[in-house]
């Protein structure tokens, strides 16, 4: 609540531009009010617990607290918070205002002396002798309209101000950016740093295989074409990847590929890769809200769907039903907070709808929306609390289920357990998956699961490698999507992988002739 109160002052204090006649200096003593009030709420909590001693005690300077010691830096930071608006008649003139925040850090000697114990000082004063400033800039333009003889934001731009505004706040209280050098002019936007060949990649996490496997795999590839290559891992810590993303910047790429662990956390990092004249790919994940993103790779997510749904259609025959023949179809899809959760029911459902409009498919449960269908975190139990309330309801009666779409294979997991735990004594439907998981390839095996979309994450590696070897050799780089992926600012030109799938006719050839798994591991 406090926060709240915090940037609606905020917001109050700067946003009336023409009504109060305060001055400049008024507004933005208001300002920094109001936002140093927003920051005490987060060292306050920052703070709580923690022994001041430790990172003051000289005694024990190896055990420094970070998260402590970046907390207090950070209202160092905002004594010199700045907050500038375009005056009243510019902003009458293009119907437009901009709200232009700088967090810098100008005298950090000075400053230190004021917050911090002997220690501490020494530590600032190596960055003031480098840098003499924390950068961290933010420009947002906003639309205003005129009351009387005052200019207001409008409603549409007072949501963005605002999301903007906390994402500043979560920026600067998850890791404040600090140079070690006075930076440098910046380069126009598109240009590349002179004869770069070194490719920066960005990835989640090398506890996953597949992760571990994509980054190895795209490293020897480059390296084997010549190139210099940063391959960073983040430990799935958001935090970490913005850092490594900074670093990668100031390190000379010419290139990155970056797998978000959140896609809408990156924003201001790519903007800066953007401003460095740095081309950057999204790696099977889109970045949201920054133009700084060139090119995205990933698997065709609506196919996904597609291949699902012919599946279905091809092995019950639907196209040659006879007359008055009727099949019973559930439907479980994924996770409503995931985007491709809606890619994939949208392809399988745009294949089977015109089959349940003619009464050749028939949902007995009567839920095909996908805010009816949607499982929550994709999760196997979620599925199969479900799929057991659908079967207990519409089949104890002997009814025959012929089709269950699954997204994926979480959620086809948690079918398959409800069958086997429900009274229900038909044959197994046809379900669908995707992932091809060991557990859901011995069902495949086993016949209590038809097929699984697969997705080879080494078909998008390979393509990631393919494009930036032609960006780096100046030819043009190939998609083949120009207009799906929107990400909140720019369509993201694409390069769509078409995935495959396993079932038991196919899995050898698929997935072990191909290196993905051994005998073994599916026995």
């Amino acid at each position: 609540m406090r926060f709240k109160k915090a940037i609606a002052a905020f917001m109050s204090a700067v946003l009336l531009l023409g009504a109060t006649g305060c001055t400049a200096e008024a507004r933005n003593n208001k300002a920094r009010e109001a936002m140093e009030d927003v920051f005490e709420s987060y060292m306050a909590k920052v703070l709580a617990g923690k022994d001041a001693s430790k990172y003051v005690d000289a005694k024990k300077e190896a055990e420094y607290d970070v998260t402590s010691e970046q907390a207090e830096i950070l209202k160092c930071v905002l004594k010199n918070a700045e907050f500038e608006i375009k005056d009243s008649e510019a902003v009458a003139k293009d119907k437009e205002g901009s709200i232009t925040i700088e967090f810098h850090y100008a005298d950090a000697q000075e400053m230190a002396e004021s917050y911090f114990d002997d220690e501490i000082d020494e530590l600032l004063e190596d960055i003031a002798d480098s840098s003499k400033k924390f950068y961290l800039k933010k420009k947002i333009k906003v639309d205003l309209v005129q009351d009387g003889d005052n200019w207001l934001v409008t409603k549409k731009s007072d949501a963005k101000l605002k999301q903007s505004l906390m994402d500043i706040v979560k920026d600067i209280y998850l890791e404040p950016y600090y140079s070690t050098a006075v930076p440098t002019p910046t380069p126009a936007p598109g240009t590349k740093p002179a004869d770069s060949k070194k490719i920066g990649i960005s990835l989640p996490t090398m506890d996953l295989m597949r992760w571990k496997t994509d980054g190895d795999y795209m490293r020897t590839e480059l390296e084997l074409r010549g190139y210099e290559v940063d391959l960073q891992y983040a430990n799935n810590m958001t935090d970490t990847q913005r850092s490594q993303i900074m670093n990668l910047t100031d390190s000379g790429c010419s290139v990155l590929i970056v797998a978000a662990i959140d896609p809408a956390s990156l924003s201001y990092e790519l903007e800066e890769a953007r401003k460095n004249g740095i081309t950057v790919i999204a790696y099977d994940r889109l970045v949201y809200n920054t133009t700084g993103v060139d090119y995205y790779v990933t698997f065709d997510q609506y196919m996904t769907g597609v291949i699902q749904g012919q599946y279905i259609a091809e092995q019950l025959k639907l196209d040659s039903a006879p007359a008055g023949k009727v099949f019973n179809i559930e439907i479980t899809a994924g996770d409503p907070m995931d985007e491709f959760a809606t890619y994939f029911y949208r392809g399988a459902f745009d294949v089977l709808s015109p089959y349940i409009e003619s009464g050749v498919l028939k949902v007995p449960s009567g839920q095909t929306e996908f805010t009816e269908v949607a499982t929550e975190g994709w999760f196997t139990d979620k599925a199969r609390g479900r799929a057991e309330y659908i079967i207990g309801m519409n089949y104890s009666d002997g009814e025959v289920i012929d089709a269950w779409l699954c997204s994926n294979d979480s959620t086809a997991l948690g079918v398959a357990q409800a069958l086997e735990a429900s009274a229900y004594k038909g044959p197994y439907p046809i379900i669908t998956g995707q992932d091809c998981n060991i557990e859901n390839v011995r069902n495949i095996i086993n016949g209590k699961q038809a097929m699984s979309v697969f997705k080879d994450t080494r078909i998008i590696a390979e393509r990631a490698v393919t494009m930036a070897d032609q960006l780096l050799a100046g030819k043009d780089v190939e998609c083949n999507d120009a207009q799906t992926y929107n990400n909140g600012v720019k369509i993201v030109p694409a390069y769509l992988c078409k995935p495959v799938y396993a079932d038991a006719s196919n899995y050898k050839a698929v997935l072990i002739d191909s290196g993905y798994y051994t005998e073994a591991d599916l026995i």
